[in-house]
C-alpha cells in the first residue's frame, strides 16, 4: 500500500461522526418546527383574545374607572337633588279595578298602571306594590333617583314623587348596581367575566415576553404588593 493509499484509509473513520451529526440534525428540524409551530399558534390566540376582550370591555372599563373616582369622592362631589311632586286623579273605571282583595305585594293592575303612566309620567307596570285598606303604594326606585306613587282607594287621588339626584349619582348607581334591574344585573357579571380574560391573556404575554423585557415580573409584584400594603397597614 503507497502513502497515499494510506492517507486516504485512515481519513474515512472521521466521516462517520460528521454523518450522525447532520442524521440528528435532520431529526431535530421538525421537532424544533413542530414547536415553533405550536408556539406561534397559542400566541396568536393569545393575542386574540386578549384584543378581542379589550375591545369588548373597553366602554365598560372606562365607565367604571371614571365612576370608581367619583365614587370615592362622593362627599366633595355637590349635588342639588330634584324633587318634582305630582297630583292627578285616577279615572273612575279604574278606580273600581283597585277595590276588593288584593295579595300584598301584587302589583298594579295593567290597565291602572297604564292609566298612572299616563296621568303622572311615571310607570309603575309590574313593580310590586303595598296594599292597604285606604291606599296602594308604588315604591320606584332607579338609578340617581328615587320615586314613588300612592293612590287612594277610595277616592282615586294619585301622589306621586320623584326626586332626581343628577347624572353624576346616575353614573355611581351603575357602578353599584343599585337599582338597575335585572339586565344590569347580567350585564355586570358578564363584563367582570371579560375582564378576567382580558387579564389572565395579558398575564400569558407578559410571560411569553418577559425575557426581553426585564421590568416584567418586577412591575407585576409592585402591582400586587402595593394595594397588599395599603390593605394590611393602612385601612383601619
Amino acid at each position: 500500500m503507497t502513502a497515499i493509499e494510506t492517507d486516504t484509509v485512515m481519513e474515512r473513520p472521521a466521516a462517520a461522526p460528521a454523518a450522525d451529526a447532520r442524521a440528528s440534525a435532520a431529526r431535530q428540524q421538525p421537532a424544533s418546527r413542530s414547536r415553533k409551530k405550536a408556539r406561534s399558534f397559542w400566541l396568536k390566540q393569545l393575542h386574540t383574545w386578549h384584543w378581542v376582550s379589550a375591545a369588548v370591555s373597553l366602554a365598560g372599563m372606562l365607565l367604571f374607572a371614571i365612576t370608581g373616582i367619583t365614587l370615592n369622592h362622593a362627599a366633595s362631589i355637590g349635588a342639588e337633588p330634584k324633587v318634582t311632586q305630582v297630583e292627578a286623579m285616577l279615572p273612575p273605571p279604574r278606580l273600581a279595578e283597585l277595590r276588593g282583595d288584593h295579595a300584598a305585594a301584587a302589583p298594579l293592575p295593567p290597565r291602572v298602571a297604564e292609566a298612572v303612566a299616563a296621568a303622572v309620567a311615571l310607570d309603575p307596570a309590574g313593580r310590586a306594590a303595598e296594599w292597604s285598606d285606604e291606599d296602594v303604594y308604588v315604591a320606584m326606585p332607579g338609578p340617581g333617583q328615587d320615586a314613588w306613587v300612592s293612590i287612594d282607594r277610595t277616592t282615586g287621588a294619585i301622589s306621586a314623587e320623584r326626586t332626581w339626584r343628577g347624572w353624576i349619582s346616575y353614573l355611581n348607581d351603575l357602578h353599584k348596581g343599585r337599582n338597575t334591574g335585572d339586565a344590569w344585573f347580567w350585564f355586570i357579571d358578564v363584563f367582570a367575566a371579560v375582564c378576567i380574560v382580558f387579564t389572565l391573556t395579558g398575564l400569558l404575554l407578559l410571560q411569553l415576553h418577559a425575557r426581553h423585557r426585564p421590568s416584567t415580573w418586577p412591575l407585576v409584584a409592585t402591582s400586587l404588593l402595593v394595594p397588599l400594603l395599603l390593605a394590611v397597614f393602612l385601612i383601619h
